[in-house]
């Protein structure tokens, strides 16, 4: 179990980063490439990823990347820097900037369970053109696996952002953190992780806590190891329907029939209400109609695809998905 100890600063420095963070996307994305998970969710993308590695012959330029992130167990600290919150190229500079001190604990820690190939070595020392190839790799496995899934990875985070921004409106930050049940559990001024592989515990000290929702992190949350790092949690969101990549999603060509019903104008703007997230008494509200039809409404478009809903307490939040997005913005 992880406990994170929070004191009333670190309450009033915690936030959710502003979107899918790039850089723990693509980490992450390795775990769940390489691990034994057969999540439907994620297994066309894995399929997919997989065959354009093994045509483009990318494998073998690969190889220290996939080394430094086995598909279970630790994997290095540097390799997701904070700075990483403020953008891909913002993370990769940090990464190339590693001070070698770091990279040759992180090194450490990791080969004392793994075998590390011989280019591991020139990394640890902390050689400038071994920090250089690893970032290349990144941006070259970015462009095969993440970059084309980008829009649906963004999407489902930022419904999550949406849930997570209702709680902390309802309830300010207690309200946030209590959110995140049931892979979390907040109690007294502590959040505990209790499906984490370790017996951990974190004392934030007055720097906060960085929240990273992630469509790549498995069922478990993440932690970074060195305590003395800023302090990140990256946790699951929904990931609202099977990755396929933007190309696939165009050329799939007419809308399912489910999507039929959904013609007419009050559907069209239940729709439009939910862009940035609505309940179901809000859109009521909003366009003059009981809560009846517009649970009705709601329900129809979440068969169809276009919604997600989430209880919470004793409303529903209900959030575009992918197609959703795609429908409105048409």
């Amino acid at each position: 179990m992880l406990k994170i100890h929070f004191s009333g600063e670190d309450i009033l420095r915690t936030r959710v980063a502003p979107a899918a963070d790039p850089v723990w996307e693509l980490i992450l994305s390795l775990h769940v490439l390489r691990g034994r998970t057969r999540d439907p969710l994620t297994a066309n993308w894995r399929r997919s990823v997989a065959r354009d590695l093994r045509q483009d012959s990318a494998s073998e330029q690969l190889r220290l990347l996939f080394a430094l992130n086995p598909p279970r167990g630790y994997f290095p600290d540097f390799l997701t820097p904070y700075a990483s919150v403020e953008g891909f190229e913002a993370g990769l500079d940090a990464l190339r900037r590693t001070p070698t001190e770091l990279l040759h604990r992180d090194l450490s820690v990791l080969a004392a369970e793994n075998q590390l190939p011989s280019s591991a070595a020139a990394l640890a020392r902390g050689e400038v053109s071994a920090l250089h190839h690893l970032a290349e790799s990144m941006e070259q496995y970015r462009s095969l696996a993440i970059s084309p899934y980008w829009s649906r990875i963004q999407a489902a985070v930022a419904a999550d952002r949406t849930r997570r921004a209702r709680a902390l409106l309802d309830g300010g930050v207690e309200g946030l953190l209590t959110s995140l049940r049931p892979a979390m559990r907040w109690e007294s001024g502590v959040l505990e992780v209790r499906s984490y592989p370790h017996s951990r515990e974190l004392h934030l000290d007055g720097r906060g806590l960085l929240l990273v929702p992630s469509f790549f992190c498995a069922a478990t949350p993440v932690a970074l190891l060195d305590p003395a790092l800023p302090p990140v949690l990256v946790y699951p969101v929904d990931r609202l329907g099977a990755l396929v990549s933007a190309d696939a999603s165009a050329a799939s060509g007419a809308a399912p029939e489910s999507l039929a019903a959904l013609l007419g104008r009050t559907r069209a703007a239940v729709l439009q209400a939910t862009d940035e997230g609505c309940t179901t008494g809000e859109v009521a509200r909003q366009l003059n109609i009981s809560p009846a039809a517009a649970s009705q409404h709601a329900t129809v478009l979440r068969n169809a695809g276009l919604l997600v809903s989430h209880r919470e307490r004793n409303s529903v939040l209900h959030t575009l998905t992918p197609l959703g997005r795609a429908m409105l913005d048409a």
